[in-house]
């Protein structure tokens, strides 16, 4: 039995994550700090769901002592570091918040692995949002990404450069993962899709913003979590190449029309929503597009949920969580 172990595992991503390998038969062990970002009992009824699938313990990654001795204790074969602050539009008011968890938290992550014993690879969560204002599309990870339009997005595009650094220093095997707009059951109640789905159960009006001219590549949570379980189980083939580091979309690569989005969320609720129209906010972009020609190649798989049917599972799952 191999041993895998999640950082942010009481966050969205990292507890599908965690459910799914252990389910596949990975001893998993996570790590958490449970900010109150969002409501922590949301983080802490998802551990409960995991129901001692996984062992969970709450430790700050930004911390290095603490995070090193977790590593050492537990010895694990795979890292998943899904642990950061997310958000766009939290990053204007909360700056240290970013610096705090997503470069020390990552720099104590890659401290951890330079000294890890048995370690095979660290798969880490990178971000779309590195593409900035890119026009071109769809989305390729051979793109220049020098442009952020975010703090959120320059974090994570430091996240990129320095685990670059660290597998050409030290060798370490890393795999970035830039993730387009996750969303499905037991996500995050700060995004899109969930605000939209109560406002609309409420009768109150959801805001739309650049009055609906935007576009997203929307991807469904059990898309991610089969990429992240074919990763973990295999590193990419580094052969030849400068340093063992390669980033990849994991994204629906079928961009979704704002509106349609609306209106897929309004079927899935059996309600229509009303609409306030209004211009696009400070560090948002456009649309978003993932090129996942790597990820096929090397993985043979494309993430492909469409978005009618990921809506209407979340949709069901909210109104019993409601």
């Amino acid at each position: 039995m191999k041993t895998v172990l999640i950082t942010g595992a009481a966050g969205f991503i990292g507890f599908h994550t965690a459910a799914r390998l252990a389910q596949a038969g990975w001893r998993v062990i996570g790590a958490d700090n449970f900010n109150d970002y969002y409501d922590p009992a949301l983080k802490r009824a998802r551990v409960k769901e995991l129901d001692n699938a996984a062992k969970i313990h709450e430790v700050d990654i930004a911390d290095p002592e603490a995070f090193s001795k977790l590593v050492q204790d537990t010895a694990p074969e795979v890292i998943i570091h899904l642990a950061a602050q997310a958000g766009v539009r939290y990053s204007i008011d909360n700056p240290f918040a970013y610096a705090h968890a997503n470069l020390t938290g990552h720099l104590s992550v890659l401290e951890a692995c330079r000294h890890a014993k048995g370690l095979s690879h660290l798969i880490y969560a990178s971000s779309s949002s590195v593409y900035g204002g890119n026009t071109k599309t769809p989305f390729s990870e051979t793109d220049p990404v020098d442009a952020p339009v975010s703090l959120y997005a320059a974090t994570k595009r430091a996240d990129e450069l320095m685990s670059a650094t660290y597998a050409h220093l030290y060798g370490i095997k890393q795999i970035g993962l830039r993730f387009f707009t996750v969303y499905g059951p037991w996500g995050r109640p700060d995004m899109a899709y969930w605000t939209f789905t109560d406002k609309i159960l409420k009768g109150e009006p959801i805001p739309v913003y650049n009055h609906g001219e935007m576009r997203r590549d929307f991807t469904y949570i059990d898309d991610v979590t089969e990429a992240i379980e074919r990763m973990a189980a295999k590193a990419p083939d580094f052969t030849g190449e400068d340093r063992p580091h390669r980033v990849y979309n994991i994204g629906n690569h079928t961009p979704v029309p704002l509106m349609d989005f609306i209106a897929a969320l309004e079927a899935a609720l059996g309600k229509t929503a009303e609409k306030t129209m209004l211009p696009m906010q400070p560090g948002d972009v456009k649309e978003t597009y993932a090129d996942v020609t790597r990820l096929s190649a090397d993985y043979g798989f494309n993430p492909s949920t469409p978005i009618t049917e990921g809506l209407k599972r979340f949709a069901d799952w909210r109104r019993t969580r409601g």
